[in-house]
């Protein structure tokens, strides 16, 4: 344990850009770009479920939630990333920081509930087809999204409490954003065990979502391939291509970051990472729905030639 006059920080300073400056015109203009592709993209995702007839299904519902999510999810990081890119003095308060994180930790922990949730949607239309409409509601489906954010309260809200009441002797972080592993480098006391909490607890919510997800899948496919058509397996594939993407890329980068001991020693390692889940996973999203998903596809597909059409008869 650390030992000395502990003072009150009151805010911080980001310290992991400096070295970009050369290049931090450049950096601007693409995570400028990248955020409005990003929202530009989620949001004609909502609109399109929630306009089109044909997508009022419990998965488009539940896909429009999750585009919802990637919006909230990457305006907490990227605007406040964008203003350090344009000022010298690249300081954000105590409070700043701290809530930055915890909506971070709590909207990423939504996403991994409700990717679990999604799975047992599939898990429903395709092994259980004929209790799938009375099952999968619009009341259930109302009932399961608080559930999910409920869920995300409660495990985030608990270690979050523990870090605002930690003594801290520096105000350099070296992140360019907000992060429980590199405030915690910046703590007057020896900070292992809160790191071996922050550990289990992000074990537990990432792997038990994740099993939970995979077990459906384990499922499914087993149902999948009793079908006897190969016509059938592809149809009854396509229905899921788009939760599995999904699924691969969020376990994916978030379990080499957060679930792993000894976080503050791979903060070089985590600041790669943390692009790739705040900027470019919401940004690949949609587009993973437009593609791999076939209603939406064809929503789409029809809303473009609509819109075309329009546009040719006023000129």
């Amino acid at each position: 344990m650390a030992t000395g006059n502990w003072s009150t920080v009151t805010e911080f300073t980001l310290t992991a850009l400096p070295a970009l400056l050369e290049i931090r015109v450049l950096l601007f203009v693409i995570l400028l770009l990248t955020y409005t592709l990003t929202a530009t993209g989620n949001i004609v995702i909502i609109f399109l479920i929630w306009t089109e007839p044909q997508l009022q299904t419990p998965m488009c519902f539940f896909l429009s939630k999750l585009s919802f999510l990637d919006i909230l999810y990457t305006t907490v990081v990227t605007p406040k990333l964008l203003a350090c890119l344009l000022v010298d003095q690249k300081t954000i308060s105590f409070a700043g920081y701290i809530t930055q994180t915890y909506f971070y930790f709590f909207l990423g922990t939504v996403e991994f509930i409700l990717l679990a949730v999604m799975s047992f949607d599939r898990y429903m239309a395709i092994c259980k087809p004929l209790h799938y409409p009375i099952i999968m509601n619009s009341r259930t489906c109302l009932m399961l999204l608080p559930g999910c954010w409920l869920g995300a309260f409660l495990s985030v809200m608990i270690p979050m409490i523990v870090v605002t009441r930690l003594p801290y002797c520096r105000k350099e972080i070296n992140h360019f954003s907000c992060d429980i592993a590199p405030l915690l480098q910046v703590a007057c006391i020896d900070t292992c065990l809160i790191e071996k909490i922050n550990f289990i607890l992000s074990a537990l919510v990432i792997l038990s979502s994740l099993t939970f997800t995979a077990g459906s899948y384990t499922y499914i496919i087993s149902t999948i391939l009793c079908i006897p058509s190969v016509q059938g397996h592809q149809k009854a594939f396509s229905t899921c291509a788009s939760h599995i993407t999904l699924v691969s890329i969020a376990y994916g980068s978030n379990i080499f970051v957060y679930v792993r001991n000894n976080l503050s020693n791979s903060l070089d390692f985590d600041k790669v990472a943390a692009v790739l889940i705040t900027v470019v996973t919401p940004l690949l999203n949609p587009f993973i729905y437009s593609l791999k998903n076939e209603k939406v596809k064809e929503v789409l597909r029809e809303t473009v030639n609509r819109i075309i059409s329009l546009i040719l008869r006023k000129s």
